[in-house]
């Protein structure tokens, strides 16, 4: 594949087309999407690829993707997959824009203050571990199923006091794993009119989508009737107002919380399958993972003053994020804007990836190894903007905090239990919503210390 360069200030053209739309496997070829992300980085900085009839901007340099974020944030919306993520609500904050996504950013801040996360460790080790001792030792596991679970337990309980039995929490996963599906796909189709006819595809993610409004609607109404019996997001939500001083419409307070219950569960979900797949391949390293949380945590029930003392947790989470970062994310030029040295009309749409970002041999030594200790201090760090795998800016994801939380917790919590064997089969990794497992399957088996 060669770059044909245009202009001078006109983004090269990767010819040969996009192989993430068109028709056949171009669609649902989740590895094949990884692949070309990956090879889009050796033609530049910034290239120009097609995606069924539009041109869109791929934008590879750590420079220019931390300028567009940051000091250029105001030019550029969210972009296409933002806009079809608005299945979940089209106000809610992972996809508002301008002064609603302030607005509501600050109202809702506090519940990840730093301090307030580490109240909720407590929430988060009494939600996870009755997941985990339900597991029976020596029978196969869906992991990134049972990953999901628990991390959606862990949002349900920790922001929204909820804690429904594993069947409503099995359809509220479903829904949520349709809608995703639903999106990608759209972001990805040659035209948006495919979306607007009665295909099955779109009757399922309607349904989905009134599954979950549905389910969080009963959220919402147990706290209306017990209001001083929930400090949490949704408390914050219904006693908020609007700039008008009203109240927020019933509408919005849904669309937040499905939101916030989707991009929280999801991401850290996902990161916490491919750890477990990776130390199951690295006896070592699940050697020295066991070796640290039965010295710091072993006997006692894991507290916030735990977490500071696993280091080698923390680096295996870093790592995975690292390895197995989002492949996708979109931009749209609001007005015509140069970056670097290239000018982008106007309406432009930009991609970039922080799958490819990170596994570029230019930033990080041995990219494609899965090595926690690459984050000792004393090891070379990556560029600024060469990790970024929750994004930056002002448009950071507002969950960071409690996704690195979480996931440490979680992996701390099933060391000290289990040890996971892998079951035979490939695994490999395909670009949908995020970057998911093909499928894993792991074999629980009690530890003996």
């Amino acid at each position: 594949m060669t770059a044909v360069h245009g202009a001078p200030g006109i983004p090269p053209l990767v010819p040969g087309g996009f192989p993430l739309v068109g028709h056949g496997p171009s669609l649902v070829g989740g590895s094949r999407r990884l692949t070309f992300m990956e090879s889009v980085r050796a033609h530049g900085p910034i290239v120009r690829i097609k995606v069924g009839p539009r041109d869109v901007v791929v934008v590879n340099s750590p420079e220019l993707i931390h300028k567009m974020l940051t000091s250029q944030a105001d030019e550029f919306s969210k972009g296409l997959l933002f806009e079809k993520l608005k299945l979940f609500g089209k106000d809610a904050l992972p996809v508002a824009e301008g002064k609603p996504h302030l607005r509501r950013r600050r109202l809702m801040q506090p519940a990840f203050h730093r301090q307030q996360i580490a109240g909720y460790v407590t929430t988060m080790r009494e939600t996870v571990e009755p997941y985990i001792a339900s597991w029976d030792g020596g029978a196969s596991l869906d992991l990134k199923t049972e990953m999901q679970l628990m991390t959606q337990g862990v949002v349900m309980s920790a922001l929204f006091s909820a804690s429904p039995p594993r069947e409503p929490a099995c359809t509220i996963l479903n829904s949520v794993d349709t809608v995703f599906r639903t999106a990608i796909k759209r972001a990805l189709l040659p035209v948006s009119v495919l979306e607007r006819l009665p295909t099955r595809t779109n009757r399922k993610a309607k349904a989905a989508s009134s599954a979950l409004r549905a389910a969080v609607a009963e959220i919402v109404a147990e706290h209306r009737a017990h209001p001083d019996a929930y400090d949490d997001i949704v408390s914050l939500l219904l006693t908020a107002q609007d700039d008008t001083g009203a109240a927020l419409p019933d509408d919005e307070i849904l669309s937040e919380i499905v939101a916030l219950l989707a991009a929280g569960s999801e991401t850290t979900a996902v990161t916490l399958a491919w750890l477990f797949h990776e130390l199951g391949r690295n006896p070592e390293m699940e050697r020295r993972l066991h070796e640290e949380v039965d010295s710091v945590v072993g006997g006692t029930e894991l507290t916030v003053d735990h977490l500071v003392e696993l280091p080698y947790t923390g680096r295996l989470v870093q790592e995975t994020l690292r390895l197995y970062a989002p492949w996708l994310v979109t931009r749209q030029a609001i007005s015509e804007v140069t970056l670097g040295e290239f000018t982008l009309p106007a309406g432009t749409d930009l991609i970039w990836s922080a799958y490819a970002l990170h596994r570029d041999p230019n930033l990080y030594t041995d990219p494609l190894r899965f090595d926690p200790d690459r984050w000792l201090p004393e090891r070379t760090q990556p560029p600024k903007g060469g990790f970024i795998p929750f994004g930056s800016g002002k448009r950071m994801c507002i969950g960071d905090t409690f996704a690195w939380t979480e996931a440490t917790v979680i992996t701390a919590l099933v060391a000290l239990k289990w040890q996971l064997t892998p079951e035979p089969g490939a695994v490999k990794a395909l670009g949908e919503i995020t970057t998911h497992p093909s499928q894993l399957r792991m074999v629980p088996r009690p530890r003996g210390r």
